[in-house]
């Protein structure tokens, strides 16, 4: 946009910074008039001035008056940009807007960073000298409406004339859409910060802004204790209940054993706040957003993982917590076109599916501690720390009871199953084929459960499932129009901040009886299976494997093998493998080297994986058979696997939800069909007696 009277009477070119350098890092703005560009470019580069030099043009020096838009664009790529980006001084005649005529002749030299502003600066000839291209986006009227109440009288009389040339030059190079960031400018000051943090997430300028990122990593956060034994799902609907992005990890079979210590802590955050951030990946790229700016970001979620998920310098978070605020949700299956599966293109493609991942970055977290009956609270930066702490204080010093389990839906879900029992059989004998030949020596086969337009509260279902079925990974995730509530009882993979990994895959399933002589023979009956045993154990073969990878040499052990959990209503066979990551090893690449679970494909992993999707049919797992958990800002992570798990995708309707369980079993050469697929019902029955519902008939 053409400057505003006070721009025409005090504005200074550039100064020469004497920086004998090629650029780091060249930044294009653009966007309509009126947007904020001019002020959010100044800004930023003020921010960015703490730790190097910036060099900052605006285009509206070199447009040629009130009609010159397309020929200042052509101007600025050869005269400014080009010499810049190459580390060359630039030159170009200013434009004198009193007069109406060519000005001064100015000179810019290269700095470190040059931030480029103004209609015109991502335009297609400049596409490729920029590294980022930031596009600032504000609905027209208000556009309008702050452009003239800053221009006043010069720029009312052109406006239409200058946005005709805007419409013509949008209508023929699609800028929007090639943006790396887009900023909904509210211009109420939050935009620079926004725009710096989703600039410090491209790769790009990963290494640039390395003292930005160092800085934000060196913060401790502020840690306060409460010494209380909240129900955790009560103490989430009174905080998060609301939030549209929320997490809970909840260890509710507190009453049941816990040979590992797997039931002693659960975490509850938001992403309710413009200090957080909130990460989607959609096939080959990732959407982070950052208050008003969303970031888009090109290459595979576990190489975005290994740039967010960085161990800083060490902080004064308590050692005996298990997270401080790094991210929290789910990794969907489907991420395993980045770990040697297929890429089920047309999934990733379909709006309405499950993004392959969604992950929040709160700036507060609740940690409940079972075991010391302590509730902590770790503040990363949130503007009303205070306030919130205080509530927190409310609610635990309150009569904050139990949440009440809902009664089952009524009516009762119809699910319909994808594979009827004759399908399914037919599937286990194909699997058999597969593993006669020598191509696997166990398939992870699964089917799903569905039922549409469910008029229902997901957290009713939560609520419901937890009642029903306690489990030491159960979760709730609420992420804008899809919920997930599962009572999971299977560990992925555990990384502690010391570098020791877990891993505890499940393999074997008995329902529990309905006699305690009952239960106990269906207890013998899994411990003695050699079916079952073989099973857990080539699943403990292929971690052991997948672990290698990234361990110190001789620091694999098996400290539990085909031991039996029980659980509210099934038995189940667990082994145990710990391994201590190498020093420096990558530890985003250390949880991709084992993704998807083993326990969810079969071995080996790979090729394995190719056969799942011929007898699946293409047809995308989704949430199911990903994980579920945290990343730690301290190195930890820790993650279930998506099993026993209801997911629910809001409806067309937008009041009612479409509801999915996947269910399966591991199929060997001597597998019994009929008894896998009594198998997949065991393991339908937790979920779908606590809705109400019974397994379709087939």
């Amino acid at each position: 946009m053409p400057p505003s009277p006070e721009y025409l009477t005090t504005y200074v070119p550039t100064p020469c910074l004497n920086v004998a350098t090629s650029p780091v890092l060249v930044l294009g703005i653009d966007g309509r008039s009126g947007a904020g560009k001019s002020t959010l470019a100044a800004e930023l580069a003020t921010l960015l001035r703490r730790h190097r030099e910036v060099a900052l043009f605006h285009l509206e020096d070199i447009y040629p008056g009130w009609d010159g838009l397309a020929a200042g664009t052509a101007a600025y790529v050869t005269e400014v940009l080009e010499p810049l980006a190459a580390g060359r001084a630039a030159s170009w005649d200013t434009w004198d807007w009193a007069a109406g005529t060519t000005g001064d002749r100015t000179t810019m030299e290269t700095a470190p960073v040059i931030i480029i502003e103004g209609v015109g600066a991502g335009c297609a000839a400049a596409r490729g000298l920029l590294d980022a291209l930031i596009w600032v986006q504000v609905p027209d009227p208000v556009r309008k409406e702050r452009a003239l109440e800053r221009d006043g009288e010069v720029f009312s009389a052109h406006w239409d004339r200058w946005a005709a040339q805007e419409e013509t030059y949008l209508k023929r190079d699609a800028v929007p859409q090639h943006a790396d960031i887009t900023v909904h400018n509210r211009a109420d000051g939050s935009a620079p910060e926004h725009l710096l943090r989703a600039l410090a997430a491209l790769q790009i300028c990963h290494g640039v802004l390395a003292p930005e990122r160092a800085q934000v990593a060196a913060r401790a956060p502020e840690h306060h204790v409460f010494h209380a034994a909240p129900d955790a799902a009560a103490l989430f609907n009174a905080l998060h209940g609301t939030a549209e992005h929320a997490v809970l990890l909840e260890s509710s079979n507190l009453s049941f054993t816990d040979p590992r210590q797997r039931n002693r802590y659960s975490l509850m955050a938001a992403a309710d706040s413009d200090a957080c951030a909130t990460y989607e990946q959609r096939g080959g790229t990732g959407f982070l957003r950052e208050g008003t700016a969303t970031a888009r970001i090109t290459g595979g979620f576990f190489e975005w993982l290994s740039r967010a998920w960085e161990v800083p310098s060490p902080s004064s978070t308590d050692p005996l917590l298990p997270f401080a605020p790094g991210w929290l949700g789910y990794l969907g299956y489907e991420l395993k076109r980045e770990t040697g599966g297929s890429n089920n293109a047309a999934a990733a493609l379909d709006p309405g599916s499950l993004a392959d991942a969604v992950l929040i970055r709160p700036t507060r977290v609740i940690i409940i501690d079972h075991h010391t009956s302590t509730v902590h609270l770790l503040d990363a930066g949130s503007t009303d720390g205070t306030g919130f702490q205080a509530r927190v204080g409310a609610l635990l010093e309150g009569t904050l009871g139990a949440d009440l389990v809902p009664g089952p839906l009524d009516p009762a879900p119809a699910f319909t199953v994808r594979d009827e029992a004759a399908n399914y059989l037919a599937k286990v004998t194909a699997a058999q084929e597969q593993i006669r030949r020598g191509n696997s020596y166990e398939v992870c086969l699964t089917t799903a459960l569905s039922c549409a337009s469910v008029v229902c509260d997901p957290w009713e279902n939560y609520l419901r499932l937890r009642a029903a079925n306690p489990a030491p990974f159960a979760h709730y995730l609420r992420f804008g129009n899809a919920a997930a509530a599962s009572t999971s009882p299977e560990r992925f993979l555990a990384i502690g901040a010391d570098g020791w990994m877990r891993a505890e895959p499940i393999k074997g399933t008995r329902p529990r009886g309905h006699t305690t002589q009952a239960d106990a023979q269906l207890h013998r009956e899994l411990a003695s299976s050699p079916k079952d045993r073989a099973e857990n154990i080539m699943i403990v073969d292929l971690l052991r494997n997948d672990l290698s990878h990234f361990a110190v040499p001789g620091s694999l052990s098996v400290p539990r093998l085909c031991e039996i959990e029980s659980y509210a209503s099934v038995h189940q066979m667990v082994s145990t493998i710990d391994a201590l990551l190498r020093p420096g090893a990558p530890r985003a690449e250390a949880v991709a080297a084992a993704f998807p679970a083993g326990s969810m494909t079969g071995a080996p992993k790979v090729s394995t994986m190719e056969i799942l999707d011929n007898l699946e049919d293409g047809v995308p797992r989704g949430m199911y058979s990903g994980a579920v958990g945290y990343f730690s800002a301290t190195g930890s992570a820790d993650l279930s696997v998506v099993i026993r798990t209801l997911v629910m995708t809001r409806a067309a309707d937008a009041v009612s939800w479409d509801l999915s369980l996947g269910v399966g079993g591991a199929i060997t050469a001597d597998s019994d069909p009929q008894e896998e697929w009594d198998e997949v019902r065991t393991k339908a029955f937790g979920v779908l007696s606590a809705l109400g519902s019974t397994f379709p008939d087939s």
